[in-house]
């Protein structure tokens, strides 16, 4: 739910076309981002049920969980109008371009968010409402704060974007186990060498809003390197825990060992030489694996 760690998708391009007022909506909830939320929701409901599936519970589950990102992806995105008007990929957002007014936005933000967790109290338990509000305010009133004065903003935002996996599987399973913790911590490393690539990508325009990002402190990217190689690391051992709780196979270890290794090494190729190329092979490495981790531990689980 954070807009780094998490920046699923793709890369984001600058708009160049007016869109219309729904779209401008829309694009307040970050939709890009929150497809990853929903998909990482859904596969930790799914995971986490011990029994057969309840098509309507999990899908009360993800729009209760989609809803309160996507009102966090709007709140934040008031709070960082100004300096999305000096960043090049984010001038042309709905509020510092002007087109959606601030307290109209801080409404929608509100609305969404509230919405979202009275659907996940009523309709799921309270375990996963909690965990949705913690996300929010973890979100809102720490990370979003800390990005403007510290590169540790970036640790910080990892933990309400991994969040959505265990909202997930306490709304299924109703309580944390080695297995739901296993699926947050995966989530939780998983965000570090995405956002690196991204860090490095646009230090530019972290530096032009006075973001201080990694890259933007550290301009050589050592250290940016350094940490997409750490945190790969960690990567790689802790995504191999779901086989040995009990939550997946034989057949998903070695998947998961295989896909770690090459992040991995993706990560070790961006901090031995630090340009575009490789930070990009990075992103778009890291956007393949997590939808390739879920799809293989569902797999290995049916």
């Amino acid at each position: 739910m954070k807009e780094a760690p998490v920046d699923a998708a793709a890369i984001p391009m600058v708009e160049t076309r007016r869109p219309s007022a729904l779209g401008d909506y829309l694009a307040l909830t970050k939709p890009r981002l929150n497809f990853l939320v929903v998909a990482t929701s859904a596969a930790g409901y799914y995971l986490g049920a011990t029994g057969s599936i309840d098509a309507l519970s999990m899908v009360e589950a993800v729009a209760g969980t989609a809803l309160v990102a996507g009102g966090a992806a709007v709140l934040n995105q008031l709070y960082e109008r100004d300096t999305d008007a000096l960043m090049r990929r984010t001038r042309l957002r709905p509020l510092p371009a002007g087109r959606v007014a601030p307290a109209d936005a801080r409404i929608f933000g509100l609305a969404l968010s509230t919405a979202g967790l009275t659907l996940l109290a009523a309709r799921a338990n309270w375990l996963s409402a909690a965990l949705a509000l913690a996300t929010l305010l973890t979100y809102l009133l720490i990370y979003t704060p800390m990005k403007r004065r510290t590169p540790l903003s970036t640790i910080v935002g990892a933990l309400p974007g991994a969040l959505p996996a265990l909202i997930g599987w306490t709304a299924s399973h109703g309580s944390i186990d080695r297995s739901g913790a296993a699926l947050f911590a995966i989530v939780f490393c998983w965000q570090l060498p995405h956002f690196m690539a991204i860090a490095w990508l646009y230090r530019e325009d972290y530096a032009r809003a006075g973001f201080p990002m990694l890259p933007v402190i550290d301009p050589d990217g050592r250290r940016a390197g350094k940490q997409a190689v750490y945190w790969g690391f960690l990567l790689v051992l802790v995504s191999l825990e779901p086989t040995f709780s009990g939550l997946a196979g034989r057949t998903y270890f070695v998947v998961a060992l295989v896909l770690g290794v090459a992040l991995f090494g993706l990560a070790v190729r961006f901090a031995a030489d630090r340009n575009e190329g490789n930070a990009r092979a990075l992103f778009y490495g890291s956007i393949t694996y997590l939808p390739l981790l879920w799809i293989v531990m569902i797999a290995n689980k049916l």
